[in-house]
């Protein structure tokens, strides 16, 4: 019988408590090498009715299937690709695209669906998963569809449900999964010593340049990257001897190698051992790639070269070097890449990564929601003052780490009620842009008021009407200067310059003698221009505007427009509005 984790009892009574209360659908978090069988096996024990478990490719069918069994549990599978359609067992693992096609009778009396490697679905209602769900829910409404990833965001979509298991809001977008119930970070499994460590290489040969294709965060297509690689042929054999050297030299037992292309892939495999290398494409026959996987993973060969393959369903715990030679905007590959060394093995200390495409990705804290507002941005910690939630935004820090500045706009804090496993979020805005016609706050990237419905006019619309106009001037801030004035009848006003790369400036002005004017100029200087907009600054007169005025940020834009002969300021854009 089987021993489970305490991370692994800690997943299956978040998920039966989940279900007790509601039954929208669920994910749960566990990195490779978690043991998410024995999380299934514990779930279809305690299970009042049968449990299917789907997968998208054969390989992962029969891999779940074999590590549920070897726990002395009996089990049927329902797949094409493995020549087996049994369909009685309390308990099944199918693939999906079987599954999808079986007779009616097939889908009775089944109370949990388990969707491995989830974030391969989405809200499309033609898809497999949509129809076979919608079978399985016809035979009985309360069904629980809990769903299974390592890597719960997808390319082009972010994270691939609403609400983490820690109450913070990742989504506001619809998404099939609204909760995450349970989530288990990658360090507690190497810090505990259930996943061997990666060690990033630092290269000290050329690595490829695929900047052209990555510029401005466009996806790219494997066309233009065999155009890069076309051009950069000579680098490959250079590549190919600094991997050969590494394993040399450090006594590594299995390399697998991810290449771009087909054409690439066998430019990698001449220069690499003869008779210690060989090579699995898409359309490498199934008796074949099973027969090299095999040697593979008996140590006959050392050197595993792949294109689009084996990222996932492919277990072969020796693997203590990761060569990527193909460069991927898809966070998700690149971690599934990575957890292909992760797995323990005797004598495995832990795992090379070499990366020659310079795109990598932080695997330990993958950067989903927002892109960067600027190339020295790093992520930061920012407490909501209203629930005090730890937000992670992007921001800047000095030379010792001290956060200088902040992105944030809204808090993505909230609570979840015990009782329906609703979620209400915080909603405490950092930043935000008032509504012209009723001042409610809005996203500051909000086209529509949320209370009025007003239509809100977004920046890059403000800086082509400004542009078109010969009344409106816009200027790109270069420094900001800030001084005390006396206007004609003696009385003390604050200046505030924007001045460009040419010297050219914009200036306006702001008096703080009373409390109206006090008001005015928080509503209409402060509240945009704080780096920590969340600090409340006791500002009552210039002096102490000029002593605080290193927490003011300066804006991306200035539009000005004509009145009589001077230009007023009337808009000031900044970075997160872009």
């Amino acid at each position: 019988m089987y021993q489970l984790r305490d991370y692994q009892k800690q997943a299956v009574e978040n998920t039966l408590a989940y279900f007790r209360k509601t039954r929208d659908p669920a994910v749960i978090v566990l990195p490779t090498g978690a043991g998410k069988s024995l999380v299934i096996a514990e779930l279809a024990r305690v299970a009042r009715g049968r449990v299917l478990v789907l997968a998208h490719v054969k390989e992962l069918v029969e891999q779940n299937h074999k590590k549920y069994e070897s726990y002395g549990l009996e089990a049927g599978i329902y797949s094409a690709g493995l020549n087996k359609k049994e369909a009685h067992q309390k308990v099944i693992f199918g693939s999906i695209q079987s599954v999808a096609n079986a007779r009616e009778s097939f889908f009775e009396d089944f109370t949990l669906v388990v969707i491995d490697e989830c974030h391969r679905v989405g809200l499309e209602q033609e898809t497999q998963y949509a129809q076979v769900i919608k079978k399985l829910s016809q035979k009985n409404e309360n069904l629980c569809v809990l769903g299974l990833t390592a890597t719960p965001y997808r390319m082009g979509v972010g994270w691939i449900f609403n609400y983490s298991a820690e109450g913070e809001e990742r989504s506001k977008e619809a998404r099939f999964f609204k909760n995450c119930i349970y989530e288990l970070p990658l360090q507690y499994m190497i810090k505990n010593k259930y996943l061997t460590p990666p060690v990033r290489v630092d290269i000290p040969v050329t690595c490829y340049d695929f900047s052209e294709l990555t510029e401005g965060g466009r996806s790219f297509t494997m066309k233009e990257v065999e155009a890069v690689l076309k051009k950069q042929r000579r680098l490959t054999p250079l590549i190919v001897k600094n991997i050969v050297d590494i394993t040399e030299k450090y006594h590594r037992k299995g390399v697998m190698i991810f290449s771009s292309t087909v054409k690439h892939a066998q430019e990698i495999l001449e220069d690499l051992p003869e008779g210690e290398a060989k090579i699995i494409l898409g359309e490498t026959e199934e008796a074949e790639r099973d027969r090299i996987v095999r040697e593979f993973k008996e140590k006959k060969i050392k050197y595993l070269v792949n294109v689009s393959v084996l990222t996932t369903g492919f277990d072969a715990p020796h693997v203590d070097v990761i060569a990527i030679l193909r460069p991927t905007d898809s966070l998700s590959l690149y971690q599934q890449i990575i957890g292909r060394g992760l797995r323990l093995d005797p004598g495995k200390k832990d795992c090379f990564i070499l990366d020659y495409t310079g795109v990598t990705h932080d695997i330990y804290s993958p950067q989903i929601a927002d892109k960067k507002p600027t190339p020295e941005s790093v992520m930061v910690q920012i407490p909501c003052p209203k629930c005090g939630f730890e937000n992670n935004f992007w921001g800047k820090v000095d030379d010792e780490g001290n956060i200088l500045e902040h992105y944030g706009r809204t808090c993505r804090g909230g609570v979840r009620d015990p009782d329906t496993m609703n979620y209400k979020p915080c909603g405490y805005r950092f930043r935000f842009k008032i509504c012209p016609k009723c001042s409610a706050e809005n996203d500051v990237t909000a086209r529509h008021c949320i209370q009025c419905k007003e239509v809100l006019v977004d920046a890059d619309t403000k800086l082509k009407q400004a542009r078109l106009s010969k009344n409106a001037y816009v200027l790109k801030p270069d420094m900001i200067e800030l001084g005390e004035r006396r206007d004609k009848n003696g009385n003390s006003f604050l200046e505030v310059k924007y001045y460009d790369h040419d010297a050219k400036y914009l200036s306006e002005i702001h008096y703080l003698n009373n409390d109206t004017a006090l008001k005015k100029f928080n509503i209409n200087f402060l509240r945009s221009h704080m780096k920590r907009p969340e600090f409340n600054l006791p500002l009552e007169t210039i002096e102490d505007v000029l002593k605080y005025q290193w927490l003011f940020r300066m804006p991306s834009f200035v539009i000005a427009r004509k009145q009589g002969k001077f230009w007023r300021i009337t808009e000031k854009i900044f970075a997160e509005e872009l």
